[in-house]
């Protein structure tokens, strides 16, 4: 597997190559077509932050630490790539039982009873407004993210609060 790093801010030393190499290694042999991953360590005063992409059959994994340790954020983003992975195959395995896909070499991971489930759905009235109303509503509901209708464009847009206290849009490609 290839692991491209590269620093922000930050000249990757040796050691810290080898240290993400060394752990990122792990996943050649858990997921089969693992080509290759995308590590960014970058530093902004005393916050480490790590980011690492893996593309794999069509999925992307992607996990981000942020903390005062370079190599505890690494190992924090190993940990987060593998639930991913176990949910992933998981998924796959449930698939197949099923019978929704053909039947695929599906490595075998331990299953952990705490993975996620679906437990609540929720219905609302979607509402055409503007983004400055749809930021409004979901500060007085109290919530991270608020799905609307854009009166500008018609298309259906999604409202979030980012770690930094700003706010994001996201809006399909037409």
């Amino acid at each position: 597997m290839l692991i491209n790093v590269k620093g922000r801010n930050l000249e990757i030393t040796n050691a810290m190559r080898e240290y993400v190499e060394k752990r990122l290694n792990k996943f050649d042999k858990m997921v089969g077509g693992l080509d290759e991953a995308f590590v960014t360590m970058s530093v902004q005063k005393d916050r480490h932050k790590v980011e690492v992409t893996m593309p794999l059959n069509g999925v992307i994994l992607r996990g981000e630490e942020e903390g005062v340790n370079m190599y505890a954020c690494i190992d924090d983003v190993v940990e987060k790539l593998e639930r991913q992975v176990r949910k992933h195959k998981t998924r796959l395995a449930k698939k197949m039982r099923e019978g929704s896909i053909n039947r695929k070499v599906i490595m075998e991971i331990p299953e952990q009873e705490n993975e996620s489930r679906l437990v609540r759905t929720k219905t609302f009235d979607i509402k055409p407004l503007a983004v400055e109303e749809a930021i409004m509503q979901m500060d007085l509901l109290g919530h991270n993210f608020f799905v609307f209708v854009n009166d500008e464009t018609d298309n259906i847009n999604v409202v979030y609060r980012r770690k930094d206290g700003n706010y994001g849009l996201l809006q399909p490609e037409v």
